[in-house]
């Protein structure tokens, strides 16, 4: 059985029960946007001093995922890293559809949804423009910019494989499909020189886009005075952060879809221990990042800088994500955890699950505790906030089990080049 008959073999019970709870979360979370744009962004846990919570964690963590994503494909293509290769798709298609569930959270927390299209700088008779001192249109030229080089980058890489599926057809709708999808490609060599050198040029403008669309995000922060916001620290952090859990989020995905579509002899332990070293790396950086805030809060002398740090900083949150963070990958200098699926899996779990708190305890924890102890308040989130959440997970589930029944999760011509050259 070749490659593609595997990719392509009927789903089991595994894949239609994941199908079937992913599509209810992901109904529950339209449900709770449509209810919140019926009745106003009042349904949810936002109050003052708390007006972002849930809808600016999510925004930040879903971004973040995405990550790792352009950081295996462009940066390790650049380093001619071969090892990437069976990861890359599945790590681009995390990217984008994580774009999805982050761009879903700033035109919900305008208030406003069907005004989003202000956010853009069209010319229009009104003299209206967006306000460039607001983070919101850093956000939305941020998402697109990304958007469109990993959408441009992924369809690229995918051109060749979609073309092999086009003369495998076995009915004529399908070669229609497929035909039409790549695009006359044709696989001679001046085809591949051409495609060779825009794949390049493209994976050369994305692997900037790792360092600077996070960075803005973290300027979303740095410009304001919140307590433990304005650091010159804090677009570092959130990259390696960023990093950190798209790394986590690719040995989640990836280990559930070497086991159903038996690829044991295509994704190795070798690729595995490849992702697990680059883990490690990206939480010792993230450790060195919390050690030098902790010291830059203490030598500041900032009376709230301390308390939000030492205080406001204590809950749960903080504490899951400095143990799933900082500690818990550093199990990975084991060579026999790197090398076992089930470990790494637990391990990447519980990373994914500790960004997202330490995503909660950076923003909510500092707004709650700011300068002036009379605007001190509390947060909880309600069910719209909590249904939001698990639907947006629920969603991007939808989306890649979806994207495993259709195209081509592993680059098949990429390998075979390999292979050949090998």
């Amino acid at each position: 059985m070749t490659l593609f008959d595997r990719m392509r073999a009927r789903p089991g019970w595994r894949w239609r029960g994941g199908f079937v709870l992913c599509g209810a979360l992901a109904a529950l979370l339209f449900a709770c946007a449509t209810y919140t744009v019926l009745v106003g962004i009042g349904v949810w846990g936002t109050n003052q001093p708390s007006a972002w919570a849930f809808a600016i964690v999510n925004f930040v963590f879903w971004i973040g995922i995405g990550h790792a994503g352009t950081f295996i494909s462009a940066i390790l293509y650049l380093a001619e890293q071969p090892w990437r290769a069976p990861l890359s798709r599945i790590a681009e298609t995390m990217t984008l559809f994580a774009l999805v569930q982050a761009a879903l959270f700033p035109i919900l927390h305008l208030g406003r949804p069907w005004f989003a299209y202000w956010l853009a700088p069209y010319p229009q008779t009104m003299g209206v423009w967006p306000q460039v001192k607001s983070p919101l249109p850093w956000d939305a030229a941020a998402i697109a910019t990304y958007f469109v080089v990993s959408t441009l980058f992924w369809y690229l890489g995918m051109l060749p494989d979609l073309a092999a599926l086009r003369d495998r057809a076995t009915t004529p709708r399908r070669q229609r499909i497929f035909g039409l999808m790549a695009m006359g490609w044709r696989g001679t060599s001046r085809t591949w020189r051409t495609w060779k050198a825009t794949y390049l040029l493209l994976a050369s403008i994305a692997t900037p886009l790792v360092i600077s669309v996070h960075s803005i995000v973290a300027m979303d922060f740095a410009v304001g005075l919140t307590p433990a916001w304005h650091s010159t620290l804090l677009p570092v952090v959130f990259v390696v952060g960023a990093v950190l859990s798209g790394f986590a989020m690719v040995l989640v995905l990836v280990i559930p879809i070497r086991a159903g579509f038996r690829l044991q002899d295509v994704i190795t332990e070798r690729h595995l221990d490849g992702v697990a070293k680059l883990l490690l790396v990206a939480s010792s950086f993230i450790a060195y990042g919390y050690i030098s805030e902790a010291f830059a809060t203490w030598y500041s002398g900032d009376a709230a800088e301390r308390h939000v740090l030492f205080h406001a900083a204590t809950p749960v949150t903080f504490v899951i994500a400095l143990v799933g963070n900082a500690l818990v990958p550093q199990l990975l200098w084991s060579r026999r955890v790197r090398r076992s699926p089930r470990l790494l899996f637990a391990i990447g779990l519980v990373v994914v699950i500790a960004m997202w708190c330490e995503r909660f305890a950076l923003i909510v924890g500092a707004l709650l505790r700011d300068q002036l102890p009379a605007a001190w308040g509390n947060y909880t989130p309600t069910w719209v906030d909590l249904g939001i959440l698990a639907g947006t997970f629920g969603f991007f589930g939808l989306l890649y089990l979806a994207f495993l029944r259709l195209l081509p999760f592993v680059p098949v011509s990429e390998l075979r080049q390999q292979r050949e050259a090998a």
